[in-house]
């Protein structure tokens, strides 16, 4: 029994948005089935965030890299699960993208979320994660590769930021 997943289970609806990312010559691009933005799913109930996550980018766009959460927050009258999901740059071939710059982050107070957090800003946190796991997990490590650890590099993560 201890070795059970805990049920997922969320009053409300569970809303994912999906950063769909690759790499264009060294460079990040963000786009998806919905044009150059993050993409959005309900995610059903019963089901798993992560697991729907992956069966709906590989229905639509292809087998993904990697699929990883990386924040929630309260939204539009449902909790909202970030993703952000690498995939390969043949799977985007001709498919309307844009290049990811860099952002400042939303900060909340001691207490309290912050009052507004820009997609941009959701996407910025989700790279600095992920520049952190790249050098952390091992999993993540051999998924991505070096070149994907190049254009990571500027993407420092927050805890070390401040340490220069």
């Amino acid at each position: 029994m201890a070795d059970e997943p805990l049920p997922f289970d969320v009053e409300g609806p569970v809303k994912c948005e999906v950063y769909l990312v690759w790499l264009e010559d060294g460079s990040i691009r963000l786009g998806g089935p919905d044009g150059p933005r993050a993409w959005e799913l309900e995610v059903g109930a019963g089901e798993h965030p992560v697991e729907a996550v992956d069966r709906i980018v590989r229905d639509v766009v292809g087998e993904p890299l990697l699929v990883h959460s990386t924040s929630w927050r309260r939204d539009r009258d449902a909790v909202v699960l970030s993703f952000l999901v690498v995939v390969d740059r043949a799977l985007m071939a001709g498919q309307p993208s844009v290049a990811v710059g860099r952002e400042d982050l939303a900060r909340s107070s001691a207490r309290a979320a912050p009052t507004a957090i820009a997609t941009s800003q959701v996407l910025e946190h989700a790279l600095r994660h992920l520049a952190w796991l790249a050098e952390d997990d091992d999993v993540v490590r051999h998924e991505l590769s070096g070149e994907w650890r190049a254009a990571l590099a500027g993407y420092v993560p927050e805890p070390f930021r401040s340490l220069g």
